[in-house]
């Protein structure tokens, strides 16, 4: 037997004639002297001409704007952008997006403000931290027990030393280096170095099977591989037949268990590299161009084929600069930031972090093991007290689990005490969310709860936590600021070099986005009556294109450089964006009524705290269904979910009467306790539904959590729900093979 349900009564069809009013589109002027990006019209745009009588005369210069008056710098020094300086830094382009390895794109400059500064290229960007910190630690990790450190001027050589080998080893101009193993100083060179050398870095997520390295490495015509160790590395010999323009591997840890032609260990690489004059480099250096391409980071693929996200010098460099001035951090050498570096690099999300952010502000970029995201994290974290820690939903939702844990453990007096800290808490941070003063007990809090929560933690000096990658509960926002952690949400995508909307300290909002990124545009577009539109992106962090997928390119970048992202989403009267779903997510019932799932979802596992994963069913369906998984111990070598329940999940069913302990168990008995709180739970859900078609009316429990080995989720823990919807296709069709409702008993 199996554990479903449905809610008591008939299953009501529904059949609803809906034509949306849609609010005339005004579409900005893409070149205006000021962009606005705090401020909302009645067009829902945030980005807008500040004054239509005194548009900024633009002209293109070597696919770079060039206007009438020098942009002032925000040092207040004069940055002007020199026409003969600066165009050796761009190469000619006539379109805002390009699609070929060696295609260059026009920047999307303005007169004034963040989008007016010129163009960088990203070892003059790492040169700079090189003479702001070049005795700092730019790297640390561990040997053994101990932790080793690289300053920036030798992570800088060394970045230099491996270009310098992969010229040696043939790399050509616009061909990849694909990087294919877990966060380490290694994989930071060879980016580095890739790009120095003139070529493409390329991120490979481990998961990968062959087939998928594979793809990406035909795709960006690799030249070279670096891999971690024999794991990966047999998964690219197996496919190298295949790859023509594959010339050598690289394998920079362990040793090589077999002697294999063109397969170098990390050690001898580097030394073939001193073969070539550092004027060969620096001439290589000194030819490529801001607005070309320097990155390729591939899409998970979770809705079809991986794409190539093109991104420029510029995309990069600019970038990291507006998120070094939005998080207002001062000076390295008066206190050095510290961040975790766990997170797969193959992201755009750890990369802007781990490697771009932490160059610029002069922080230490610290490497946890590779059992991280399996359990050790937190113990990573003790060790380093990060000031800057981001993390994904489920490392939150991991850790939040941890602290309920240990707190149900404690006795009666201390469950009290944090119980009554907690109201004190949330109490506090949501009266400084509207420029109130925290109550009188926030102090005696502090001293008694908070404090220690963040010592145990390991950010009792964390000043900065954020989360991104995924959408997360508002329920988990607000139970770790009733510990008085804040945790800032923030949005973009690969297409977006990472950011573009975030909330911080001075301006935070739960289950909200935040605000544009200062020189970020943003608009929706076709917003329906709820006022729910496209998500839009403008400004110089939007990406070049698809590498070699022009339509996909077309479809993505409109005529005047407006990114559309897929994601649904409103904006406040304050400007704060609120991402209620994706495009192609949405599903669209046999009655016509658009319902975006990830509302329902959340709702769903805020009612049933012991619910891991839940996934709303009912696209051309009569009616919603949802699949849910409860959570579980995970397998901390494989990561694969184990049939015992979480420890929590056992506490809560003692508490409601049941004694299962496995999943199994569940399914088995079709436990009536655990059946009767999850048909509460979802008819306490369907109270909020605004309509009937919105209400769920079938569940199936089942028998395994989602992960990352079993395909259900992508590599940032992201769910993938075309791989969820082909797994379960039988149990999916049984829930819609009658209209009458599962027992629910």
């Amino acid at each position: 037997m199996v554990v479903k349900g449905s809610i008591s009564g008939e299953v009501a069809e529904t059949t609803l004639e809906f034509t949306p009013s849609i609010p005339p589109f005004v579409q900005p002027v893409m070149m205006s002297e000021t962009r606005e990006s705090n401020q909302v019209d009645s067009n829902i745009s945030v980005s807008f001409e500040k004054n239509t009588q005194e548009k900024a005369k633009s002209v293109l210069i070597n696919g770079m704007l060039d206007t009438e008056e020098s942009p002032q710098s925000e040092t207040g020094n004069d940055d002007s952008l020199d026409k003969s300086t600066e165009a050796t830094k761009l190469a000619p382009a006539d379109h805002l997006w390009a699609t070929i390895a060696e295609g260059a794109v026009q920047l999307r400059m303005e007169r004034n403000g963040p989008n007016s500064e010129p163009p960088e290229l990203v070892h003059e960007m790492l040169l700079k931290s090189v003479q702001l910190y070049g005795d700092l630690p730019a790297l640390k990790w561990k040997e053994g027990n101990d932790w080793t450190s690289l300053t920036f001027t030798d992570y800088y050589q060394l970045a230099r030393s491996v270009a310098k080998s992969f010229l040696k080893l043939g790399l050509e101009r616009f061909h990849g280096v694909g990087i294919l193993g877990f966060n380490s100083p290694r994989w930071f060179v060879s980016d580095i170095g890739a790009i120095m050398a003139g070529g493409f870095a390329v991120g490979i997520y481990t998961t990968n099977s062959p087939e998928a390295c594979q793809y990406v490495a035909e795709n960006c015509k690799a030249n070279i591989i670096v891999v971690e160790n024999d794991k990966q590395l047999q998964k690219i010999i197996q496919v190298w037949p295949q790859l023509p323009h594959l010339k050598a591997i690289v394998q920079y840890s362990g040793e090589l268990k077999d002697n294999v032609e063109n397969v170098y260990l990390w050690s001898d690489f580097i030394e073939m590299g001193k073969d070539v004059d550092d004027s060969r480099l620096d001439k290589v250096m000194a030819s490529q161009k801001a607005n070309q391409c320097c990155t390729l980071i591939y899409t998970s693929g979770t809705t079809g084929e991986p794409k190539g996200v093109m991104l420029s010098h510029d995309n990069i460099t600019w970038t990291a600069r507006r998120l070094m001035q939005v998080l207002k951090i001062g000076s390295a050498h008066e206190m050095q930031q510290q961040s975790i570096s766990y997170l797969p690099l193959s992201h755009i999300a750890a990369q802007m972090c781990d490697i771009w952010l932490c160059a610029m502000l002069g922080a230490t970029t610290n490497f946890a093991s590779p059992d991280a995201l399996k359990g050790t994290l937190v113990n990573t974290m003790k060790e380093v007290r990060p000031t800057v820690f981001f993390g994904v939903p489920r490392v939150w939702e991991k850790i939040m689990e941890k602290i309920k844990v240990a707190n149900a453990s404690s006795g009666f007096l201390k469950r009290s005490l944090v119980s009554w800290g907690q109201k004190v808490g949330l109490e506090a941070n949501i009266a400084a969310m509207k420029g109130e003063s925290p109550p009188w007990s926030y102090g005696l809090a502090h001293s008694l709860i908070f404090k220690n929560i963040r010592q145990a933690l390991g950010l009792d000096r964390c000043n900065i936590c954020y989360v991104g990658a995924a959408p997360i509960a508002p329920e988990t926002l607000e139970y770790f600021l009733s510990f008085d952690i804040p945790i800032y949400e923030l949005y973009g995508m690969s297409e977006s070099t990472g950011p573009q909307n975030m909330n911080v300290k001075d301006s935070h909002r739960i289950g909200s986005c935040g605000r544009p990124i200062p020189g970020f545009s943003l608009k929706l577009s076709n917003p329906d009556e709820e006022q729910n539109g496209e998500v839009c992106f403008w400004g110089r962090h939007v990406f070049m294109g698809y590498l070699s997928m022009e339509e996909n390119t077309r479809n993505t970048l409109d005529e005047e450089g407006w990114l559309h992202s897929g994601d649904l989403g409103n904006i406040d009267d304050d400007g704060f964006l609120t991402i209620t779903g994706r495009i192609k997510e949405l599903i669209i019932t046999a009655g016509g009524e658009n319902i975006p799932p990830l509302l329902i979802e959340h709702s769903v596992k805020t009612e049933l705290p012991f619910i891991s994963n839940a996934m709303l069913i009912g696209d051309k369906r009569k009616f919603l269904s949802i699949l849910l998984t409860l959570k579980c111990q995970v397998n901390e070598s494989t990561g694969e979910p184990q049939d015992e329940l979480s420890d929590d999940v056992v506490a809560f069913f003692r508490k409601i009467g049941s004694n299962s302990t496995r999943v199994s168990e569940v399914l088995s008995s079709s436990d009536p306790v655990v059946n009767c709180a999850i048909a509460e739970g979802i008819e306490r859900v369907n109270q909020k539904a605004t309509s009937n078609a919105q209400r769920v009316q079938k569940w199936d429990v089942l028998p395994q959590d989602f992960s990352i080995v079993g395909g259900e989720l992508g590599p940032t823990l992201k769910l993938k729900r075309p791989a969820v919807l082909k797994k379960n296709c039988d149990r999916i069709n049984n829930l819609y093979c009658d209209l009458t409702p599962t027992s629910s008993s």
